[in-house]
């Protein structure tokens, strides 16, 4: 009986614990970007320019290279560095899927390019990229490959049904910490052509 009691114990401290980091990593930064339409399920999206650290992926599947390239990213961040410096985590972390797969993570906006201190793993780079119109599908739970091919599928319909010109690979954005299990948000993105 003291078994069961110490087991429930300990399950019980995990969950607080989990409940306790899912909302402390509610309040990290993300991009601020401006809603310029909405088509049923997907909104068009202006973003601003943002400086990414990036590693560049063996193939795109998320179920495969997910985690690793999290893993990678996620040092530079946690002191991977050349200044051994922490940068604040942000959301969402952004897996770009195509022939050029990649992972990244949105660096704070209160960094500049000339800022940021080198990457120590020769893996990860420093990218600046300009500002962009993005088609977006929002979808909860947790994350695979069969699911963003599906919001894929779906938000490409969507665009195809409008006449509405993308380029580049799809991206997977994610914005929850692993531990979340409860209103967890992923969404599958596009870049527009001349979206006006």
């Amino acid at each position: 009986m003291k078994v069961w009691i110490f087991i429930a114990v300990v399950i019980s401290l995990i969950l607080i614990g989990l409940v306790f980091y899912s909302f402390r990593f509610k309040y990290i930064e993300t991009p601020k970007y401006k809603i310029i339409k909405t088509l049923g399920a997907v909104e068009i999206r202006e973003y601003p320019g943002m400086i990414l650290a990036q590693t560049s992926l063996p193939k795109s599947d998320y179920n495969t290279e997910g985690n690793n390239g999290f893993r990678t990213v996620a040092g530079y961040i946690f002191g991977g560095n050349q200044s051994q410096q922490k940068i604040a985590m942000t959301a969402p972390v952004i897996m770009k899927m195509g022939d050029s797969a990649s992972m990244s993570f949105v660096m704070p906006s209160e960094y500049s390019l000339k800022d940021l201190p080198s990457p120590s793993n020769n893996q990860v780079k420093l990218v600046s990229e300009g500002s962009k119109v993005l088609a977006v599908v929002r979808f909860g739970g947790f994350s695979n490959s069969e699911k963003i091919k599906q919001h894929a599928d779906q938000l490409y319909s969507v665009l195809d049904s409008n006449g509405l010109k993308h380029r580049g690979e799809l991206l997977y954005l994610g914005y929850n910490a692993p531990w979340d299990v409860t209103n967890r948000r992923n969404e599958v993105a596009v870049e527009l052509v001349d979206f006006k």
